[in-house]
């Protein structure tokens, strides 16, 4: 099992706050660990998910500033996690430095850029992989609804149901109000089955509050966690998913507002640019004080870890 050396950190993501955002932990050399080891040590954080680091695949990049990551939830290995990416990046930045960095992921390979604001926090944006969006089947629309305990009438008829893809598989669903989107309390297992079913790794539900201004929350029940404070790859989906809709511009930047149902509010920032099908989010990041103790109050940060 991991030593000192392999002892996570614990950073928070799209939040300049530590009791803010999605905290995640960050292992910096995971070398020695078994995938066991990766597991265990998820499941014993607790937060939505960890990232382990190893060595980069030959010619990725310069050393110290390219990696391979590893993501695992309390309950399994996760092709890719954006606001653990986000938190890893912070991290880094703490030791390296701000700047260029790339990662080697299960979903393909994210470069991530580390800035420095005025006021000194860091912000770090990663580089999705190739998005794409895909219809969903009717009778699938209708088991999340009842999963989740939403009438279809609370539906949102201009923003219709899609799964979309930028490292992770997620279902849009968008709320007709603030109000139905506030108002979550679902069937962990029945949204769960659902979701594998569908390789799904969270539903991301949204609420339209302007042209360019959205509030979103995540269900996670195949990590373990009844919902993800703050989700950079379903973040990254939806950028894919409103340019594929037509709902924004070829070029846009859109602001996404999650977590402040759960009491840990998070932005983040999700940039299209035309002639890219690549979409970018960006957020901050803090490092998490030790004295704050494993929990923060949401079962480790992810909402009630199972």
């Amino acid at each position: 099992m991991p030593d000192h050396t392999t002892a996570p950190l614990r950073y928070t993501a799209f939040s300049a706050d530590p009791a803010g955002g999605n905290p995640a932990g960050v292992v910096l050399d995971a070398t020695r660990l078994t995938d066991s080891d990766m597991l265990a040590l998820a499941k014993d954080l607790g937060h939505s998910e960890t990232a382990f680091l190893t060595a980069p695949p030959e010619g990725l990049g310069e050393a110290g500033r390219a990696y391979t990551v590893r993501y695992f939830s309390p309950r399994a290995e996760v092709p890719f996690c954006g606001h653990a990416t986000i938190a890893t990046a912070v991290a880094l930045a703490d030791r390296v430095g701000p700047g260029d960095l790339v990662f080697a992921t299960r979903a393909g390979t994210v470069p991530v850029t580390v800035a420095r604001t005025p006021d000194g926090t860091l912000r770090a944006t990663l580089t999705s992989v190739e998005p794409y969006v895909t219809d969903v089947a009717d009778a699938d629309v209708t088991e999340a609804l009842a999963a989740l305990d939403w009438p279809a009438a609370d539906l949102d008829p201009a923003l219709p149901p899609r799964i979309a893809f930028a490292g992770a598989r997620h279902l849009v669903l968008a709320a007709a109000t603030r109000a139905r989107l506030a108002n979550l309390a679902y069937d962990f297992d029945r949204l769960e089955a659902f979701m594998r079913r569908l390789d799904l790794t969270t539903v991301q539900l949204v609420w339209r509050e302007s042209a360019d201004v959205f509030h979103v929350r995540d269900p996670f029940p195949v990590g373990g966690v009844v919902e993800d404070p703050a989700t950079g790859a379903a973040a990254a989906a939806f950028g894919a998913y409103a340019r594929e809709l037509g709902l924004v511009p070829d070029a846009a930047t859109l602001t996404l507002h999650q977590g402040a149902d759960m009491g840990r509010p998070g932005v983040l920032t999700v940039e299209l640019r035309a002639g890219d099908a690549r979409v970018r989010v960006g957020g901050t990041g803090a490092r998490i004080p030790d004295e704050t103790g494993a929990d923060d109050g949401n079962g480790g940060g992810g909402g009630d870890a199972r």
